[in-house]
């Protein structure tokens, strides 16, 4: 064959691999939300900008309309964007889209585990978590002492730095470290222990990296892009390291293990284990209960450390919200005696600052993956089973008829014209439905009472002019990832 008809018959080739691909691609989509057309193999990656994933979702919905579909390399999704179609999803079908959506990087924890568990045990495992997390206090007053056990022990640590410029990361972060150590394993850590520093550096670590456009880019082409060197490698070493603590601690447990008195949340779970070791197909097994743990102590520590310390940045940039807060908690609680929940009843500001940092910051923009488990009718849309949807937190938190001027930090947004808080159903960043946040009770004490005590005894100083603080997230994917920083706290008897 000549060089010409080597030519054409590649050319013929290509433009008829191009029509089957248009034809499978208006076939397949024909009863799917609209959305921008797909390249083949690359899909619709091209038109995202993906260091700022949550941006590129507010202007296709702008022109898709709140419902539309995405293709990322050859995986199908559809994004929900505003409160009535993303309330739908997580609560109206919150059966048929309660699958979790794929994330490669943490494979390790093959379908096991709570938070990235898209297998059969799922279900069971949630739903024996949150009993025995709330068997150990979980947003109940058991949570609250714990919580008021290490306010002592942070504010020592603040101390220790003497008011000079320091990075907030590794003290505000021991202190939700510590109460969920208590929960999962009756433990806690020195704020300068190593394991616990080594640990949180893994937690901050992931949350930043799997934020990044490379591990966008790396879950849309998995196969490809796993034989590649890059950064999807050190979130999955780091997943396995992880696993691994927990896996150790397990072990020390079991052999020391109580059926009679369980001294905390690994001692239920293997207790649990035991009960179903002579079933067919048991439930529990040392590596599920390994992946439940670390999910559990991963989110239980980056989420409210992050929002502790992206929070302190905010306040430092407005400096009159922070004296409205000294005023409040000097009138309400003093300059002594340790908070206590039941002072949020009297600190309507305070309340509104904390819900007002979480809004603003918007920790988990698109939120977590969510998967049709079915075929669906949903809006006169059909979403075949297996489809990834992403109901978008931001778009909520974001809302300019719920919350005016949304771009700006104002604790306004939750009070009323009396000056008591406010609550806004469209406040949902711990998601909502099937899959919501199994430590939100905890979490929500935990930033009350920590910037509270943090408030009672210091002054934030910053080390450059409030106005020229800035509050853009250094990732904006997976997290809204706080910039780094130093500070200065200054004792509130020397401020």
């Amino acid at each position: 064959m000549t060089a010409l008809g080597i030519t054409v018959a590649l050319l013929v080739w290509v433009t008829a691999l191009l029509c089957a691909f248009l034809w499978k691609q208006m076939y397949s989509s024909r009863k799917l939300p609209p959305g921008p057309f797909p390249l083949p193999i690359v899909g619709n990656v091209l038109q995202l900008e993906l260091n700022n994933i949550p941006k590129s979702f507010t202007r296709l919905a702008e022109r898709f309309g709140p419902v539309f579909t995405l293709y990322l390399g050859s995986n199908r999704v559809v994004v929900l964007h505003g409160y009535q179609a993303v309330k739908e999803v997580l609560l109206q079908h919150k059966n048929e889209f309660s699958g979790r959506g794929e994330y490669h990087v943490y494979r390790a924890h093959k379908h096991q585990g709570i938070t990235f568990n898209n297998g059969p045990t799922w279900k069971e495992t949630r739903r024996s978590a949150l009993t025995i997390l709330r068997d150990f206090g979980m947003g109940k007053e058991g949570n609250e002492a714990r919580i008021q056990r290490e306010i002592p022990f942070l504010l020592d640590a603040l101390r220790k730095t003497n008011g000079q410029p320091f990075d907030p990361t590794f003290v505000v972060g021991s202190a939700p470290c510590n109460v969920i150590a208590d929960i999962l394993f009756r433990k806690r850590f020195d704020y300068e222990d190593r394991t616990s520093l080594r640990l949180q550096t893994l937690f901050n670590e992931n949350l930043y990296l799997i934020s990044t456009p490379w591990l966008l880019l790396h879950n849309s082409f998995p196969s490809f892009l796993n034989c590649l060197p890059g950064s999807h490698r050190k979130v999955m070493k780091n997943v396995s390291e992880l696993k691994d603590y927990a896996l150790a601690r397990l072990k020390e447990h079991q052999q020391s293990l109580a059926p009679s008195c369980p001294r905390d949340f690994t001692d239920c779970l293997l207790m649990e284990m035991e009960k179903e070791k002579y079933k067919a197909e048991p439930g529990y097994n040392l590596d599920n209960i390994a992946a439940t743990v670390a999910d559990l102590f991963f989110a239980g520590t980056v989420t409210t450390s992050a929002t502790l310390k992206y929070g302190l940045l905010v306040l430092m940039k407005h400096p009159e919200v922070e004296e409205k807060l000294h005023e409040e908690i000097d009138r309400v609680i003093g300059p002594n005696r340790i908070p206590s929940i039941k002072d949020k009843l009297e600190m309507p500001y305070m309340d509104a600052v904390v819900h007002e940092i979480q809004r603003f910051t918007n920790l988990l923009p698109s939120n977590l993956n969510h998967e049709a488990t079915q075929d669906t009718v949903f809006r006169g849309y059909i979403i075949p089973k297996g489809t990834v949807l992403i109901p978008t937190l931001d778009s909520l938190l974001f809302d300019k008829q719920e919350f005016p001027d949304p771009d700006k930090f104002k604790p306004e947004h939750f009070l009323d014209e009396k000056g008591k808080f406010k609550y806004s159903d469209y406040f949902k960043a711990f998601s909502a439905g099937k899959r919501v946040c199994v430590g939100e009770g905890l979490a929500r004490m935990e930033l009350f009472l920590f910037f509270t005590a943090i408030l009672q005894h210091f002054n934030l100083k910053s080390l450059v002019d409030p106005k020229d603080i800035d509050l853009t997230p250094i990732v904006n994917g997976f997290a809204s990832i706080p910039p780094d920083y130093k500070l200065c706290l200054l004792p509130r008897s020397q401020a």
